[in-house]
């Protein structure tokens, strides 16, 4: 009952190079799948905040957080359509902070005086975005989960649809 659609990378070419990488395509996949209405839930990856982050590259960074944002909007508006459900979230991140800091929070600096820049996973709290217009009315979500992490909207993501009827 499920299809699994993989885009192929670009091989041999530095994620810096191509920060936009797949995206794009990506999301026409995932908007062709979603107004099908061949699914009950369409899961899409997209790799360009994470990957880009480990370049250490920071304009190229800019570049494929841009893109990543044009393409959720793009699946956003195709599940908004349908009058489905969108959960945007990540595992971990990677883009939001590529400065390395001491713990007061300053940059650290080299011995030239330039800043240090961090090309691995940070561990700032990972936001999550829910809505769409199939989301049932009276939804509320629970404010008393201090620590929640991955297995908390693993749980959310299977119980939002409540008792579905496929039309």
């Amino acid at each position: 009952m499920e299809e699994y659609v993989g885009i192929p990378n670009d091989m041999g070419i530095s994620f810096n190079v191509q920060p936009k990488m797949k995206a794009l395509k990506i999301a026409e996949r995932a908007r062709d799948a979603i107004l099908s209405g061949k699914f009950h839930q369409v899961c899409i990856n997209l790799a360009n905040g994470d990957m880009e982050g480990h370049t250490g590259d920071i304009k190229a960074t800019v570049v494929a957080c841009k893109v990543a944002d044009e393409a959720v909007k793009m699946i956003i508006e195709a599940t908004e359509k349908v009058e489905g459900v969108y959960v945007v979230t990540a595992d971990h991140g990677n883009a939001e902070d590529m400065v390395k800091r001491d713990k007061s929070g300053q940059p650290l600096l080299d011995k030239d005086g330039n800043i240090q820049i961090l090309t691995s996973h940070t561990l700032h709290p990972v936001p999550i975005a829910i809505g769409g217009r199939g989301l049932a009315p009276g939804v509320r979500f629970r404010k008393d989960l201090p620590n929640a992490g991955l297995a908390n909207v693993a749980a959310t993501v299977i119980n939002l649809p409540g008792d579905y009827e496929p039309h």
